[in-house]
């Protein structure tokens, strides 16, 4: 069995899925803290549209985006008079795989981000704090949890993208081949040896990934109460305060 053959879907998936998750973020953080602190009815749609890759087959997503990204269609046009073409390319599983992860990314810093307390962002502002400085100075250092486990997330959903791949890049071979597109065409081709081996990579990859960041979480969480109590404990103690002579009755008026 060809190394190669088990690298190249491998590197390419870890490519694919570092690329989504990058793109994906700063879109999703944004649009995640603009709507954690709207209501009404135009942020519910917007809302319900950014969640929507993740209850549509997957399929249905990569159709989509052939019709928008392909030769005819409405974005693939001007592409492709620059150039460019995304379909059968594996800049084109990256599109899909961003399109995938994306509301992951999105649900999981609206969710965190809606647990900070506006009291705090709003005292910021009282005291000259614009929106960006309020942002990432107050709001990002709060919901950094649930932003990261998004994150991790999202990266392993990107490990593990399948149909809207195969429908935009399509499987081939050492191009857009990633590693759930190789597991796919190594059990279609009967090897099941060289299937085998993919699922346990795969597998073990994207467990060592979460359990990494868990771990990553808990140590962060330790070190943070140990340097408080820390601070606690080399706080110093106020000397003792003389009482004053009216908290004695020694004021001249009851003499």
């Amino acid at each position: 069995m060809n190394d190669f053959s088990l690298l190249d879907p491998l590197l390419l998936s870890l490519r694919v899925a570092a690329l989504a998750t990058l793109f994906s973020t700063a879109g999703a953080l944004l649009l995640a803290w603009k709507l954690s602190r709207r209501r009404g009815p135009l942020p519910a749609v917007l809302d319900a549209f950014c969640a929507l890759p993740l209850v549509l087959p997957p399929t249905v997503v990569g159709y989509y985006l052939i019709l928008l990204l392909g030769r005819h269609g409405l974005l693939g046009q001007w592409l492709a008079e620059a150039g460019i073409s995304l379909i059968f390319s594996w800049q084109g599983a990256v599109v899909a795989a961003t399109v995938v992860v994306f509301p992951l990314i999105y649900k999981s810093a609206r969710a965190a981000l809606e647990q900070v307390d506006t009291r705090l962002e709003n005292a910021a502002r009282t005291l000259g704090a614009g929106e960006w400085r309020v942002f990432l100075t107050i709001s990002l250092p709060l919901a950094w949890r649930g932003i990261f486990a998004g994150l991790m997330l999202a990266f392993a959903r990107g490990m593990g993208e399948f149909g809207a791949t195969l429908m935009l890049a399509g499987n081939i071979p050492g191009k857009t081949q990633t590693l759930a597109l190789a597991i796919y065409d190594a059990f279609q081709a009967g090897n099941d040896a060289r299937a085998t081996l993919l699922v346990l990579v795969a597998s073990a990859l994207c467990m060592g990934l979460l359990a990494g960041a868990e771990l990553l979480v808990r140590f962060r969480r330790r070190h943070k109460g140990r340097t408080a109590r820390h601070a606690r404990g080399n706080r110093p103690v106020a000397p003792a305060q003389t009482p004053c002579p009216a908290a004695c009755g020694l004021t001249t008026g009851d003499r």
